[in-house]
């Protein structure tokens, strides 16, 4: 073997990639966009409420993790507890945002795990 000359191999094709070279790969990568883009779109139209306190505070976000409404029962507001108020609301608020995410990671989740991307880098 001539020095700088290396031999060829064949590869198999890589798992999850159908085999059709570089530009099956890119049109499976676009096809992927596009569905995240719709997916992400239709988030936006999605919603998550919760209600705290038994149902003194209620939070309603949407699936892009948007508060869309803070609704506080007259009768927990009680200017001498001023601090159970905001321990309510932000219960309220915490949960709301981390059942946002589950639902987030529930729709694109599907999209991105056959990619084998590192956790957070999905969407």
């Amino acid at each position: 073997m001539s020095k700088g000359k290396r031999p060829q191999r064949n590869l198999p094709p890589m798992p999850g990639l159908g085999g059709g070279g570089m530009g099956n790969l890119l049109a499976q990568v676009q096809k992927l966009q596009e569905e995240m883009e719709k997916a992400q779109a239709a988030l936006k139209d999605e919603e998550v409420t919760v209600s705290v306190g038994g149902g003194m505070v209620t939070v309603v976000a949407s699936g892009d993790q948007r508060i869309k409404s803070i609704t506080i029962k007259r009768e927990v507001v009680d200017p001498d507890d001023v601090e159970m108020l905001q321990d309510l609301v932000l219960s309220a608020v915490n949960d709301a945002l981390n059942q946002s995410r589950a639902l987030q990671e529930e729709r694109l989740g599907g999209l991105t795990g056959g990619l084998g991307l590192p956790p957070g880098l999905g969407f």
